[in-house]
């Protein structure tokens, strides 16, 4: 019996020795190659543009954020991966960590197919900022002023043209914040303030749609205030250039001279 239990002891040590015991250190892991780094940046990229485009937003914003830690810096699908990291911050409503990707697409990448697009929805962005007229403009005119770089480094293209339509619907919204500020005043009482307010909104943005309403705010106050020159000069600019808007002034407005009154 005691010959055994050597015997079955010294198995066991020689066990250990060729297996290794808990206490032996870990082999290395292997070594990584550019060539597994290039294939695991392609398989994230690819997977990362299929969640993309199956509106995956979280999944595809985290496989995507890994594909680019690992990119070549010079890899030609980093514009790409920049403006769907961006599309995928817009949608979650991160509007300026959505700026910043798209922004990169057109200032990093200028020439790429991608960055007139980039750049108009960075304009996008910044005009979701802000949401409604009455509240502080800065994000508008940001909006305003991107899209109008738009218009000067890609003129005659496709974005510059959505980057023209863009600024329309962005002057509509700040004619119809001066309006307002005009309509406040009026509530105060404080008249004179009221009447800038309201030839601003006429000299400033003359296609808006606001723009009758303001002529004949500004006809109805002036008559108002008895200031007859002002209440002349806007009468006879409402008949020439909104004639359907006249109808609408002509109980404020001064009679006619018969032609050839001296």
């Amino acid at each position: 019996m005691k010959t055994k239990a050597l015997l079955l002891a010294s198995l066991l040590g020689l066990s250990g020795c060729l297996f290794g015991g808990k206490n032996d250190p870990k082999p290395p892991p292997p070594v990584e190659t550019p060539e597994m780094t290039a294939k695991r940046a392609d398989s994230l990229f690819t997977a990362g543009t299929a969640l993309f485009r199956a509106g995956k937003w979280s999944k595809a914003s985290q496989t995507l954020d890994r594909a680019m830690l690992i990119m070549n810096y010079d890899d030609p699908r980093r514009p790409q991966g920049h403006f769907m990291m961006g599309e995928v911050l817009f949608a979650q409503d991160n509007q300026l960590q959505a700026v910043r990707e798209l922004r990169r697409v057109a200032d990093e990448g200028g020439t790429d197919s991608l960055a007139a697009d980039a750049l108009v929805r960075a304009g996008d962005a910044y005009a979701a900022l802000w949401r409604k007229p009455e509240l502080d403009p800065t994000y508008g005119e940001t909006a305003l002023a991107t899209y109008r770089e738009v218009q000067q480094r890609y003129e005659g293209t496709s974005a510059a043209r959505r980057a023209g339509a863009r600024i329309t619907g962005l002057q509509e919204q700040f004619a119809e914040k001066e309006y307002r500020t005009a309509l406040f005043y009026f509530r105060l009482k404080a008249f004179d303030s009221a009447i800038l307010s309201l030839r601003n909104v006429v000299a400033t943005w003359p296609r808006t749609k606001v723009v009758p309403d303001a002529l004949v705010k500004l006809v109805q106050t002036y008559s108002r205030l008895e200031y007859t020159e002002d209440l002349t000069e806007t009468c006879k600019y409402v008949a020439r250039f909104f004639p359907d808007t006249s109808p609408r002034v002509t109980e404020y407005c001064p009679a006619a001279e018969p032609a050839g009154t001296p």
